[in-house]
């Protein structure tokens, strides 16, 4: 490992050095929600039963963690009644618990990394669970005591694909900013689009039985690395593209009642009609164009289970490959932007266990736009 580091030092590359993450309380069972969401949410609908208890099966979720729960429901009996404007309700309680969970995570992955907050230069935040000014980075700069000169970066609204996002952004603060330690955070809550079901909207089902709450973050930087500093994982390249005319297919509005979600079904067939493009521009880009594509590390956001099969059968990918990927939607459910964090904390895990030293891998995921976001990156460990 002692000249993969060395290596890394020597390309000027910024690297991960450090990962943390920070979930609510609250932890779901899958294969016990539909009775006690039903129950809180005071629903008798036989049919809208049924339809989640089908849900729950097919996402392949088992456990996730959310802000929501009875105490705040019967604190908030208006987050029930769907003609309420509950908006200024719901970010009040969403904030509180971004600002928390995204500094639990930063303590966590600060642990890790062991050197001093005040070595930290840049801050770069991102949430789609917000929506205030001064945004979540200035308290989690306060709550962490970060210098006043710390720079601070907010990125917001970008769903899915913000935390690859993010990383391209502290990437490039890292490269272009020499001795510069950033700490990227993510944190994310559904207490803003939760609504109880009907029948004319029984979409809402799909995240009562796919998404998760919580937060991540890392810690980059760029050579030269101090004791104790390891770096995990090498950010070679990045790429980002917008999907001409799908801004529909992920559709999110804020309104007095909240935040209305709407994915379409149409969704994962656009990302399987570009990814194998995408992915092998990327390579191509790097030198790496004859690589075996079952040779690489895939970290892929989870988006569901209909988006990993794409993605599996399109690029011809075995099983094996997407197995982080499936294993952090089946731990946390489609936590947005702080999914691709579990993903690749998961993938350093297997490969350490395995032995597998050094290699070439993408960290991809898919957000509103309809935007791809990618890294090409290198194991370190």
């Amino acid at each position: 490992m002692g000249s993969a580091i060395e290596a890394a030092g020597s390309t000027g590359k910024a690297c991960i050095l450090a990962m943390g993450k920070a979930f609510p309380n609250q932890l779901v069972m899958q294969d016990y929600l539909v009775d006690s969401y039903f129950k809180d949410i005071d629903c008798t609908d036989s049919a809208l039963k049924q339809k989640l208890a089908h849900l729950c099966k097919s996402t392949t979720v088992k456990t996730r963690y959310v802000v929501m729960n009875e105490e705040i429901l019967s604190e908030n009996p208006s987050l029930l009644v769907e003609t309420e404007p509950t908006v200024a309700r719901r970010l009040e309680l969403a904030q509180a618990a971004v600002t928390q969970m995204a500094t639990e995570a930063a303590r966590a992955c600060l642990a890790q990394w062991a050197r001093p907050a005040s070595e930290i230069t840049h801050l770069v935040y991102v949430s789609s669970s917000e929506a205030r000014f001064p945004g979540g980075d200035v308290f989690l700069a306060q709550a962490l005591d970060l210098s006043p000169a710390t720079r601070r970066l907010a990125l917001f609204f970008s769903g899915c694909s913000g935390g690859v996002l993010g990383l391209r952004a502290a990437k490039d603060l890292a490269e272009n900013n020499p001795g510069s330690r950033i700490l990227l955070a993510t944190a994310e809550t559904t207490l803003l689009g939760f609504k109880p079901p009907s029948q004319p909207r029984a979409y809402d089902l799909v995240g009562a039985a796919l998404f998760g709450d919580g937060a991540a973050a890392v810690l980059l930087g760029a050579a030269p690395f101090s004791p104790p500093e390891s770096p995990l994982l090498e950010l070679h390249l990045t790429a980002q593209i917008l999907l001409p005319n799908t801004h529909h297919i992920i559709d999110g509005r804020l309104s007095e009642h909240g935040v209305g979600f709407k994915l379409d079904r149409a969704l994962p067939l656009f990302i399987e009609a570009e990814v194998e493009g995408f992915c092998k521009g990327l390579l191509s880009r790097g030198g790496l164009s004859g690589l075996e594509l079952n040779g690489l590390f895939w970290a892929v956001h989870p988006g569901g289970p209909a988006i990993l099969n794409r993605v599996e059968s399109r690029l011809g990918l075995l099983p094996d490959r997407l197995a982080a990927s499936r294993r952090a939607l089946r731990d946390f459910g489609n936590a947005s932007s702080n999914t691709i964090v579990y993903v690749l904390e998961y993938i350093l895990e297997e490969r350490r266990k395995a032995l597998q030293g050094p290699g070439w891998g993408l960290v991809l995921a898919f957000g509103p736009g309809i935007t791809f976001e990618g890294i090409l990156a290198r194991s370190l460990v």
